[in-house]
């Protein structure tokens, strides 16, 4: 088990991780460091700033993303698909978090650490519900679809500003997997097939882990203004405009905003923005 001074060094190790089992098996062990606070003082060097994928799926540009139906299992394959690569690219995330930026709070650390855990988890969720469904007598996987390169990119966008980071990646675009996901449950409630349910369930243990991921966006983009003397509201339009982020969509799903940590106020700001 790594030392609690370890814990970024351990991040690191498997952000670059090409290989699929070790990245989740040591994104899970993380919390079992008691991040201390020497964690944030100290200098990681790295010569790798890309997170280590493996040689499936396909990345392509989002709109050349083809889409399927979900009535057949090869539609809801490629739909699971898709949310399984989220999760891949969540946990990398959380990773990249927790070893890039030094000097934050310790308690900054053991959260993303949590998030790392808890995404690695839904990663491997999914990928067991994919191998569950069958083609030509072989499972699907992570891999057996091209896959899009949208949550990176905004990271990449956000590698040299943490404020950044936190307001347009945990409480932008992982905030809008709030808002799709009953949606995306919804239209598996109207398949029937054998696998719909099992991924209608799958998918309540992710949006109620998500809305803590979330939260700890909302938390500690909110401390860093704070710090940084800067207004959450008027510096996140200024973050949006200036990366470039997606355009928010509606509906916002309120009850998970809600518990995740965004205010009233805030949700009508943002509805403003639609």
């Amino acid at each position: 088990m790594p030392a609690a001074t370890e814990l970024r060094q351990t991040a690191y190790t498997a952000f670059i991780d090409s290989n699929i089992e070790q990245k989740m098996s040591l994104s899970s062990v993380l919390t079992a460091s008691d991040a201390i606070n020497t964690i944030a003082k100290i200098q990681l060097k790295s010569n790798q700033n890309q997170p280590g994928l493996p040689e499936k799926p396909q990345l392509l540009n989002p709109l050349n993303v083809d889409k399927r139906s979900a009535h057949t299992s090869a539609g809801h394959a490629a739909l699971m698909h898709a949310i399984c690569h989220i999760e891949f690219n969540a946990v990398n995330l959380a990773l990249d978090a927790i070893w890039r930026f030094e000097g934050m709070p310790a308690q900054y650390y053991r959260d993303w650490a949590r998030v790392a855990k808890e995404e690695a988890y839904h990663f491997t969720l999914l990928q067991n519900h994919l191998k569950s469904i069958s083609y030509d007598l072989e499972p699907y996987q992570y891999g057996s679809f091209p896959a899009h390169t949208g949550l990176w990119n905004m990271c990449e966008k956000t590698k040299d500003d943490i404020v950044a980071r936190m307001a347009l990646v945990p409480r932008t675009l992982e905030a809008r997997g709030l808002d799709a996901t009953p949606l995306i449950q919804a239209k598996l409630g109207k398949v029937k097939t054998p696998y719909a349910l099992e991924a209608i369930a799958i998918l309540d243990i992710i949006l109620r882990d998500e809305i803590g991921h979330v939260a700890v966006g909302n938390y500690w983009y909110r401390w860093l203004c704070q710090r940084d003397n800067l207004d959450p509201m008027s510096h996140y339009v200024t973050l949006h405009n200036r990366h470039a982020a997606p355009k928010l969509r509606a509906p916002f799903n309120l009850e998970a905003r809600l518990k995740a940590g965004f205010t009233s106020e805030e949700i009508q700001f943002l509805s403003a923005l639609v």
